[in-house]
């Protein structure tokens, strides 16, 4: 499928002074079908206006909700105003390199990979022979960390670090496990599956879920990202760190659905739930789009309000 539409979305929040990296290196890909989505998540600062150079281009479309709803959720809102045939994310402090959706998506349009009867297919759904179609293709990254050091994410092992903790050792960084971050994720995987669920630890509860319900997933052997890691990112706020209480929480989410998987044999899909969902700004209502995926019933009708409200001005502030 050498037309594959892909959607970059990225989620930001009070990211007013390094978002427009962000964007130009999103455009920049060398992917020739690609839209760039930025879902302002509620920001004070002055995003909206850092972004404005881009509002006619073609590509491009920014939408600021009406609410902060956090990551997880924001994420979930590009899913439900985007129809591309595959979705990426990219965090606003994420630098992709140019050729990123390009390899990814010359992967997800392979049209005859198999499943090579060597391979124990039959645990995941899959006969021995058979053509399989790639879900999601996932790349390798680095991290730039607040004190200057640059830590390649290099180890595929991680992903597995919910089910088997043994094999993590050696790491620079806790778990390792970020390559779903950027994946780039087909249609047909996000409608079996569902969307992120509400919580800071959302891309791992949903990597476990693709891998735990026989998604075929292919990584690719490449740094094609590098993630700029600030004092204010999740992952290193003090409110949200691998320490924090909330990031322990969902942990224990987490691995309760891995209890799930060893008892039932798969999870379930992840409705999104956003009865609440509002739009404050769009740059261009007309490039707002439908995306068919497992949602509450609410949530569908959100969908539909949004879709047909004119937001080309900013509304007032409650």
């Amino acid at each position: 499928m050498t037309d594959l539409s892909v959607d970059i979305i990225i989620p930001t929040h009070n990211r007013a002074h390094m978002i427009d990296t962000a964007v130009r290196a999103a455009l920049d890909q060398s992917w020739w079908n690609t839209r760039v989505t930025v879902i302002d998540d509620g920001s004070t600062d002055d995003t909206q206006g850092r972004l404005a150079r881009h509002f006619d281009d073609p590509r491009f479309t920014y939408i600021r909700l009406a609410h902060n709803v956090g990551t997880a959720l924001a994420k979930n809102a590009g899913l439900l105003l985007t129809d591309g045939d595959a979705v990426t994310f990219h965090d606003s402090d994420d630098i992709p390199h140019r050729d990123k959706v390009l390899h990814q998506a010359r992967i997800l349009s392979q049209p005859a990979i198999g499943a090579h009867e060597c391979l124990n297919w039959r645990m995941v759904g899959q006969e021995p022979g058979s053509i399989l179609q790639v879900g999601a293709a996932l790349v390798q990254h680095e991290l730039v960390l607040p004190d200057g050091r640059r830590v390649p994410i290099r180890r595929d092992l991680s992903l597995f670090d919910d089910v088997f903790p043994n094999m993590q050792m050696g790491g620079q960084v806790p778990g390792e496990w970020t390559h779903i971050n950027s994946g780039l994720f087909r249609q047909e995987l996000l409608a079996r599956n569902g969307g992120f669920a509400p919580c800071i630890e959302e891309d791992r509860e949903f990597r476990n879920r693709l891998m735990f319900n026989g998604e075929i997933i292919w990584i690719v052997q490449e740094l094609l990202l590098t993630k700029i890691e600030t004092p204010d990112s999740l992952t290193q706020s003090q409110d949200t760190d691998y320490d924090s209480a909330r990031r322990k929480a969902d942990r224990a989410m987490v691995w309760d659905k891995v209890r799930q998987w060893r008892t039932e044999g798969r999870v379930d899909p992840v409705p999104i739930d956003m009865p609440d969902l509002a739009l404050a700004f769009v740059s261009n209502p007309a490039h707002l789009r439908r995306r068919d995926l497992p949602m509450t019933d609410a949530t569908r009708a959100a969908v539909a309000r949004c879709l047909h409200v004119d937001v080309t001005r900013p509304v007032a502030a409650e």
